[in-house]
């Protein structure tokens, strides 16, 4: 069933799972201190997509991968770690309708950084789109 979906319609469930996530940890924040929370939310991560790779038969030895994708799936990994350490330390501290937009300017900043190191060139119609994207992150963090 899913395995017909393209990369857009990933993207779409990426963009529902993180506005579920937002509110989901913002109830969730509420008697813990965000970087515990952040610690059992990684254990679940950890646990489900254990099972999800054994069930779905796509493990490997990730002992034969080479140096150059355990580097940058490492640099990746504590990237998100840190995302996600800054990320419930401000929902805990701010409201869930500020702090989720925010957090994605990391739209235009991704696309400011495949343009300097992947060498990907977004249409003027993307760069619009993200610009757009900018101008609302900053009318949403400029002080009334």
């Amino acid at each position: 069933m899913l395995g017909g979906l393209n990369w857009f319609h990933w993207a779409l469930l990426s963009a529902v799972f993180a506005a579920m996530t937002a509110i989901f940890a913002k109830l969730g924040l509420q008697d813990v201190d965000s970087d515990l929370a952040t610690l059992i939310r990684t254990a679940v991560i950890l646990l489900v997509l254990t099972a999800f790779v054994l069930a779905t038969g796509k493990w490997s030895n990730p002992l034969h991968l080479s140096a150059h994708t355990w580097v940058f799936l490492s640099l990746s990994a504590l990237a998100t770690g840190a995302s996600w350490v800054s990320y419930f330390r401000a929902l805990q501290l701010g409201e869930a309708s500020k702090v989720a937009p925010i957090d994605k300017l990391s739209l235009v900043l991704v696309a400011i950084f495949a343009y300097m190191f992947l060498g990907e060139r977004p249409s003027p119609r993307e760069w619009l789109g993200i610009g757009l994207v900018a101008a609302g992150v900053l009318t949403l963090g400029l002080k009334r």
